[in-house]
């Protein structure tokens, strides 16, 4: 179900668990041991680092022991009386100065392999969210040309986020700002002007530097020609400048969407610059903010290496960014009038708020320097008058090198100076192109190898995953020609290495609710990995051991109940891999 209601989240065993925490917290301060409205906010359940200390940890002693006025241990203590007594505990250990380590009986880990049926593909699905509208802005690319593999990381990150804050109960809208009131889309009117005249038979030669070489305008150029015969071929620049401006900036975005979609992203708005600043939107912020006394007429200090010679202090208006951690003002106008991009961008940025509780930019890493003073207009503009600020926080994508076994990949002639996200998604598919864009943190360097993403190899994470679940739909297969289905009529027949792959699984509802939190769909893959990595390493015990493989011909109960156990697995699987926009492989 694609909206599921709040209400109807499935359950999960750490967020049950948690809630048998609170019970006994409930039930400590019934008893008089600890007072009553402490703040439980900081409180965590949660597999300890290491396995061997048991199923679950929790900090409540350690948190809770300084508000209540006692110390760590001896609520640890009174804690893990409590806890002793809970159905599906058996046994609750202190470590350290106060940490309580759960160990849960068998049938604990077999009713989370039910309930992962029961909740099929939403397993994992979180209420957190609280219906919370977060507005995610990613690839925002100039419209002058097709998408190439700089944009390519932040457009998976910012799609996958998005996926990942709507399953973890966020409503999402995802949007792209189209930077269509700058500089570089009259580069591209000229550009395409050429091109127009290319198509009308005029020998253009070369085309002059500063301007877009791509091939990509050539048909762009043919369909002014054929609409517009030679009207503009030898008309001045200012008869033409804005139609061919307006026509070639619509040809990029359906070029843009077109490229988008090859990776299965979609945008459910697409905001122009162009259109912000006719609609007087940045007046309006800049009145707003003078109201607020934020912006003020003065002289920026001169820049450093710079002297009265060769700078010209000139009144601007500034946003008061250092009130919000900047290291100083910021012009949002330039000395001829028009528009800073920042000032610019505030306005944007007012727009967007309006419509969300919460803003989430993804940026390359490039933009790095105007985080704080966009950080700071965003404080400005949704705090004022007594207000909260609107959570806001831009995450920066490093760029990806191109390799071609090991050696950098040459750019591209039909696009004049990169490579394509077309040609890369062409040769190595959409699947291999996501999971690897997410396979580190998005401001970690990254190399994409063209014939490692595509190796067939447990070091290539994309077939390892995709691997596991292919090897999963296998298995299944193979046991219903040989007369054998899951059944959960013997699930106690599992032993403890099928028990640790539950474990592993059960933290799934956990890794969303964390990796939302900290808007890092990255978080998903590593689980992914390391789910498929416990899968394998079964498999393979097997392999050594017949008993252990998960149809044994002579035991048709121990049988279904492994069947049921791998195709939890695999549900587990395919709904991470749902998140990230991959597909779970039947076969590979």
């Amino acid at each position: 179900m694609s909206e599921t209601a709040l209400s109807e989240v499935p359950a999960n065993l750490h967020a049950a668990f948690a809630k048998v925490i609170d019970g006994a917290l409930d039930a400590l301060v019934a008893a008089g041991t600890l007072p009553a409205g402490l703040p439980r906010g900081a409180v965590t359940c949660e597999p300890p680092r290491d396995p061997s200390h048991g199923d679950l940890s929790t900090n409540a002693a350690m948190v809770l022991a300084k508000p209540a006025g006692t110390n760590p241990r001896t609520l640890a203590e009174a804690l893990a009386q409590q806890l002793r007594t809970a159905p599906q505990v058996v046994s609750a250990d202190i470590a350290g100065p106060g940490f309580i380590n759960l160990r849960l009986d068998d049938a604990a880990w077999l009713a989370e392999l039910r309930a992962i049926e029961a909740a099929g593909a939403d397993y994992g699905r979180s209420a957190m969210g609280g219906g919370m509208v977060v507005n995610v802005e990613y690839v925002s690319a100039n419209p002058t040309g097709p998408m190439h593999m700089g944009h390519c990381r932040g457009a998976v990150v910012g799609d996958a986020l998005a996926s990942l804050l709507e399953f973890a109960g966020h409503k999402v809208i995802r949007e792209y700002y189209v930077n269509d009131a700058g500089a570089q889309v009259d580069v591209l009117a000229r550009s395409v002007h050429i091109r127009y005249r290319e198509a009308l038979g005029e020998a253009v030669g070369e085309i002059p530097e500063g301007l877009y070489p791509g091939d990509y305008l050539v048909p762009v150029g043919q369909a002014l020609a054929a609409e517009f015969g030679d009207a503009y071929a030898a008309a001045p620049e200012g008869d033409w400048l804005v139609l061919f401006r307006t026509r070639a900036v619509a040809a990029m975005l359906v070029m843009i969407r077109a490229d988008l979609a090859l990776l299965d992203i979609h945008h459910d708005l697409f905001s122009s610059e162009a259109e912000l600043q006719a609609a007087g939107k940045p007046e309006a912020a800049e009145k707003w903010l003078r109201a607020h006394d934020l912006v003020y007429d003065g002289v920026l200090e001169a820049p450093k290496g710079k002297t009265l010679e060769d700078w010209e202090a000139v009144e601007l208006p500034l946003f008061r960014s250092t009130k919000f951690g900047d290291d100083q003002d910021r012009p949002i106008r330039k000395s001829d009038g028009n528009w800073t991009y920042f000032g610019a961008d505030l306005a944007y940025h007012f727009q967007k708020a309006a419509s969300a509780d919460a803003l989430v930019d993804i940026w390359g890493a490039d933009h790095a320097g105007t985080v704080k003073r966009i950080k700071a207009a965003v404080a400005a503009l949704t705090g004022a008058d007594g207000h909260k600020p609107k959570p806001f926080e831009i995450k920066l994508v490093q760029m990806v090198q191109l390799l071609r076994d090991g050696e950098p990949v040459k750019m591209s002639k039909r696009s004049g100076n990169f490579v394509t996200l077309a040609d890369v998604v062409h040769e190595v598919g959409k699947d291999v192109v996501r999971f690897t864009m997410l396979t580190r943190k998005p401001d970690a360097q990254m190399d994409f190898d063209f014939a490692k993403v595509v190796e067939a190899s447990k070091e290539n994470p994309v077939f390892y995953v995709q691997y596991a679940h292919a090897r999963i739909c296998s298995t299944l297969r193979k046991g219903a020609v040989e007369g054998f289905a899951p059944d959960a009529g013997a699930l106690e027949l599992l032993g403890e290495e099928e028990l640790a792959l539950i474990r592993i699984a059960a933290q799934f509802p956990r890794v969303v609710e964390s990796a939302a939190a900290a808007r890092e769909p990255h978080r998903i893959a590593t689980f992914l990995d390391d789910l498929a990595a416990a899968f394998h390493g079964y498999w393979n015990v097997g392999n050594d051991r017949p008993e252990k493989r998960f149809i044994v011909a002579q035991d048709g109960k121990l049988s279904g109940a492994r069947l049921y156990l791998a195709a939890r697995i695999g549900q587990v699987a395919a709904n991470g891999l749902a998140l990230l926009g991959v597909i779970a492989a039947q076969e590979l």
